[in-house]
């Protein structure tokens, strides 16, 4: 079990979660594979809102903030090239995070840094060029891929303004409602700030870090998808 910042955890029910190994607690099922369609988050009961820092999206006050906002969609054989990068630089990562699991050492750890900074780098211009690489226009495994890409994207910033376009996406049903819940509770974890899907683990006390209403969170979890999370706390133990 690596033990680096912490980790989105719970593998779904109707599709597999993005590998945010290293960096993050290891969790099983965590793999760049193409996610089924999920349900879109109900917005009567504790749906994610996309108010906060960056985004007006909520309360109507504003668009989507500009990365990729005048970008050209990704369509057929133009989208093959994209794919295929995104799935080969989450395969770069996963690689690298367990090349320095395996022996850790400062460079390895520099390693690992590099290649997370020089995705994030190339996911970015990805964004500008077309918009958020969706489920309908990179496939499944590549828009997966472009999710653990963001999740270890160093820049807060750019992880915000992509998770409003995932939930544009997310909305329009061109991606699955968990790679919201995945983005949704690690943004809001890094702002100091309750998670909606408890899918992000402290790696020192092996509890999900606060989440709101927790009366509902499993009625939450499986509107996107994912399983109980006690379901997949036994999971996280057991591979422990």
């Amino acid at each position: 079990m690596t033990a680096s910042p912490d980790h989105p955890v719970g593998t779904p029910t109707t599709c597999r979660g993005p590998d945010v190994s290293g960096g993050d607690l290891a969790v099983p099922g965590g793999s760049v594979t193409g996610p089924a369609e999920a349900a879109v988050p109900t917005v009567e009961r504790d749906a994610v809102p996309l108010a906060g820092r960056g985004t007006a999206l909520a309360e109507g006050r504003g668009a989507v903030p500009a990365v990729g906002q005048d970008a050209v969609p990704l369509s057929g054989e133009a989208a093959s090239p994209v794919a295929a990068e995104l799935v080969r630089r989450a395969d770069a990562d996963r690689e690298s995070t367990r090349e320095a699991g395996a022996a850790p050492t400062a460079e390895r750890r520099r390693s690992v840094a590099r290649c997370r900074r020089d995705n994030a780098e190339a996911l970015a211009a990805i964004v500008r060029l077309h918009g958020w690489p969706t489920v309908e226009a990179v496939g499944g495994a590549a828009s997966t891929a472009a999710l653990m890409i963001l999740l270890h994207a160093p820049d807060l910033g750019f992880r915000l303004r992509c998770r409003d376009l995932i939930a544009q996406a997310t909305a329009d049903g061109r991606c699955p409602a968990v790679h919201l819940a995945y983005i949704a509770d690690h943004c809001a974890v890094e702002l100091g700030e309750p998670q909606f899907y408890g899918t992000r683990i402290n790696p020192v006390t092996l509890c999900p870090y606060p989440v709101r209403r927790p009366q509902t969170l499993d009625e939450r979890r499986r509107d996107v998808g994912l399983g109980p999370l006690e379901e997949q706390m036994r999971a996280l133990r057991a591979h422990g």
